[in-house]
């Protein structure tokens, strides 16, 4: 094919690009010529279609799930992948945790079960943390999708549930073992048969089996659904296969993204993170060097294996701090197989960041959420006007527990196990202040409070933004929270600390002032420890004081309004307005 007009650009922003999509190769991966207009606009709408195929996928799930985890906050990932396990898309809606990690693990899922040996109706599952998404508590399903007997695509879906039975999620575990359900790659349905072997042991290793059951149903579905959207349109579109519009995909993105790369000043630059850790203080090390097709972040430096579930298996730490890398470098370029492929990770063996199996992974979020704070902390130093100040950052989302396994006989509660997803106030940005109570790197939605309430005997006190607890600066950071919680009748109950940023501040940027510190304790006071079991006394409520984030510049350079703004909003107190902001 030959193009018309001598417009190589001709067919818009393909990919949805920045800047019309310049320098991208007008090459026909089918065969090596040149596609005209007219092609490269259907190849859009084509990747439009893919893009709404993933997110009713996701938003199927988010529909059906049974754990609120899923339902009320989000906490999944979706996509579709060709049949060498590459992505092409993701949905929308999701964590970038799970994404790019379960960007890895289809390859795992083909190693053990070919594509040519799939059927249509079956399901395939694990929650592997080393071929999945990194903890017990990730259901990971991959399913094929078939079109006139011929298999075309994968999708996959992954989705955080509540229960996997062990310890629970808590950084208690010495092993893997100890943490729960670890369910291989297998079949949980045979060509629409479901595996009743497998639903019996499901059944039975998990304290909420029902919502367990139930949410492994809604990824099946969501998958099925997937795999029906794409093939109407194959049909539509006349494909015999996707392969074609895949290899257009990966070219176009890798291209955009290479582009996006050889933009920034080369060299090495250098970044550290501390974070608060079980047994000790935690410290991630990295050095990034930006080359010319390529940026290569070494953590040489960064602690060592904990003996607690705080460790961090290889993908997940690869799949945040791609995240941190690509929000600054190239966030207008879809994610997939190609655009994430320039970004390599070399991780030491021994480090925090590669723990290998057995080793205890149940919060994993905790340190490994802190990344992209540390890929920004070494991007600052060569794009330092692209670069959010650090926020909260760990997600603070204590399982709660209740009832006999807590009290015994003693117990005034029935038997419950819950996760509520809260945050702190994200980082501030180079032109706008930071977000309240978001969760950023994650962006999961926070949980309504009700929808807790209403599957399980806590209430809620307290549930309001934290004055005075955002980082000053001429931009500011997001306030934090606080979050006041009981058990009804003020009975007994249990938390599983996974806190963060309590011992470590977020930092602030160019003169900046440092985010609050977090808190955990009682009303009364009280403090407790940060990460672990804990029990509620009878008569004593949970107090969370989340954590604020950083701010950028010289808070003194504020626009006067906007302080005043805050004071007046009762966000931040007259004495810090003058002690901070000279207002």
């Amino acid at each position: 094919h030959r193009v018309g007009g001598g417009d190589e650009h001709a067919g818009g922003a393909g990919l949805a690009l920045p800047g019309g999509w310049a320098g991208v190769s007008g090459t026909d991966p089918r065969g090596g010529c040149v596609m005209n207009a007219l092609e490269k606009i259907q190849r859009q709408i084509q990747w439009n279609r893919l893009v709404a195929v993933v997110e009713e996928q996701a938003q199927i799930m988010i529909r059906t799930a049974f754990s609120t985890t899923v339902r009320e906050a989000g906490d999944l990932s979706a996509g579709i992948f060709d049949l060498q396990g590459r992505m092409l898309a993701q949905a929308v809606t999701g964590t970038p945790g799970h994404v790019n990690s379960m960007m890895e693990s289809v390859g795992h899922f083909l190693a053990k079960f070919p594509a040519a040996s799939m059927k249509p109706g079956d399901h395939y599952i694990t929650n592997d943390p080393w071929l999945g998404t990194g903890h017990l508590h990730d259901l990971t399903v991959v399913t094929p999708a078939f079109r006139r007997g011929e298999i075309v695509g994968l999708f996959a879906n992954t989705a955080h549930v509540i229960d996997v039975g062990g310890l629970g999620m808590g950084p208690d575990g010495r092993s893997v073992f100890e943490e729960g359900l670890y369910i291989p790659i297998v079949k949980c349905f045979d060509q629409g048969a479901p595996n009743e072997t497998f639903f019996d042991f499901v059944r039975m290793g998990s304290r909420t089996p029902v919502e367990l059951e139930g949410d492994i149903y809604s990824l099946c579905a969501c998958n099925d659904a997937g795999a029906k959207r794409l093939v109407e349109m194959m049909d539509e579109y006349g494909m015999e296969s996707i392969d074609p519009l895949a290899a257009y995909i990966f070219d176009a993105s890798l291209t955009a993204t290479l582009d996006e790369i050889r933009k920034l000043p080369k060299g090495t630059y250098r970044g550290t993170i501390k974070s608060d850790g079980y047994e000790a203080e935690v410290t991630l090390k990295a050095a990034m060097t930006i080359k010319e097709d390529e940026i290569v972040v070494d953590y040489a430096g960064t602690s060592g294996l904990s003996g607690r579930g705080i460790n961090v298996p290889a993908a997940y730490c690869r799949a945040y701090a791609c995240f941190g890398i690509k929000c600054v470098v190239a966030p207008e370029i879809p994610n997939n197989w190609a655009s994430l492929a320039p970004f390599r990770m070399e991780i030491p063996e021994g480090c925090i960041l590669n723990a290998p199996r057995p080793y205890p992974v149940s919060v994993r979020h905790v340190v490994g959420q802190l990344l992209p704070d540390l890929m920004m902390g070494c991007l600052h130093q060569a794009v330092p006007d692209r670069v959010n100040a650090e926020g909260s950052s760990a997600l603070w989302n204590p399982p709660l527990r209740g009832g006999a396994q807590v009290s015994g006989a003693a117990a005034e509660l029935p038997d419950f196990e819950i996760i509520t997803f809260n945050s702190g106030g994200t980082g501030a940005r180079p032109t706008k202040d930071g977000l309240d109570g978001t969760a950023f790197p994650s962006g999961v939605r926070t949980m309504p409070v009700e929808a807790t309430e209403n599957v399980a005997p806590v209430i809620f006190w307290q549930n309001q933004i934290r004055a005075d607890s955002a980082g000053a600066g001429r931009t500011r950071g997001g306030f934090g929270k606080i979050m006041e919680i009981g058990a009804k009748g003020e009975a007994e109950f249990a938390v599983n600390a996974i806190f963060d940023r309590v011992a470590n501040a977020p930092k602030g940027r160019d003169g900046g002032g440092d985010g609050a510190s977090g808190w955990v304790g009682f009303t009364d006071g009280s403090t407790i420890r940060t990460k672990g079991y804990q029990v509620v006394p009878k008569g004593k409520r949970l107090l969370l004081k989340l954590p604020g984030g950083g701010g950028i510049g010289d808070a003194k350079a504020r626009d006067r309004a906007l302080v005043e703004r805050d004071v007046a909003d009762g966000l931040v107190s007259p004495d810090q307005a003058k002690a901070l902001y000279g207002a």
